[in-house]
Parts: C-alpha cells; sequence; structure tokens
C-alpha cells in the first residue's frame, strides 16, 4: 500500500471515530441523571415545542423519572406550572452541571408563578415533589449525565 492511501484511510477512520463519539455525547441522548446519589430516567426536552410542553397533562411522575430541558446556550429560563396536575421540584444547572438554584415544591395551583435563577443555567432538571429535601439537594451539587 502507498504512503496517500494509508494517510487517507486513516482520516476516514480518525472522521468516524469522531463521529461516533460526538453523537453519544449528544445532549438529545442522554439517559439518567444522578443527582444526590440518586438516578433518575429522563425525558428530553431540547426542542422549543418540547419545552414549551414539559410535563404538562401528565398525571403523575415516578419518584426515579424526570425530564431534563437541554438548552442551546446559558441563559435566564423562567419556569410555570401551566397546565401541570401534579406538584414539582425545578432544579437548574449551568454549563458545569452543578446546581445554581432549586425551586422545591412547585405547585400548579400557583399559575401563572413563574421561577427562575439568578444566575444562568443551561439544563433544568424537574422530579417529583419533595425529591431535593428528601435527598439534602443543595447548590453547587454535581450531577452526572449518562448516555
Amino acid at each position: 500500500m502507498n504512503k496517500k492511501f494509508l494517510k487517507s484511510f486513516s482520516i476516514v477512520i480518525i472522521f468516524f471515530i469522531l463521529i461516533i463519539y460526538f453523537s453519544q455525547k449528544n445532549p438529545a441522548n442522554i439517559k439518567i441523571v444522578t443527582i444526590a446519589g440518586q438516578s433518575i430516567v429522563v425525558d428530553i426536552a431540547d426542542t422549543p415545542q418540547s419545552q414549551e410542553r414539559g410535563l404538562s397533562f401528565r398525571n403523575n411522575l415516578a419518584e426515579n423519572e424526570g425530564m431534563l430541558f437541554v438548552f442551546n446556550l446559558p441563559g435566564e429560563y423562567y419556569f410555570w406550572m401551566k397546565d401541570m396536575n401534579f406538584p414539582i421540584d425545578i432544579i437548574w444547572l449551568d454549563s458545569d452541571r452543578k446546581v445554581v438554584y432549586i425551586k422545591k415544591d412547585a405547585r400548579p395551583e400557583l399559575f401563572p408563578e413563574s421561577y427562575a435563577p439568578e444566575l444562568d443555567a443551561k439544563y433544568v432538571l424537574e422530579v417529583v415533589s419533595g425529591f431535593s429535601d428528601k435527598n439534602n439537594l443543595k447548590i453547587g451539587d454535581e450531577v452526572l449525565f449518562t448516555y
């Protein structure tokens, strides 16, 4: 084999390895969020439509389930309880996946009240109400994403 062919072949292989690597780290592929030592199976909300709908109209959420909102850029993201049927804890995370704000026990009957942190966030995790207190969650806690 000549050197030109080997060089081209090597570039193609590296290209495919990078594609596989980055496709696995795509936020849409996040399956589990580990927070405060607990594993939460998450649905991903990463489009404007899925983010607007969120958990609205659902009847409940199991203790090990949640919804992870993934935003393209860090920012100030407000959440409300429109069309919700049960209370939740809302947890904002920065780009480094550290907790920057927790709204405990956000209740549907408080709509149109909205909630947001003073710091920018890139992710927002919604879990069952009481999760934060039960697991002693606090500002600065780190969160792990499993793909």
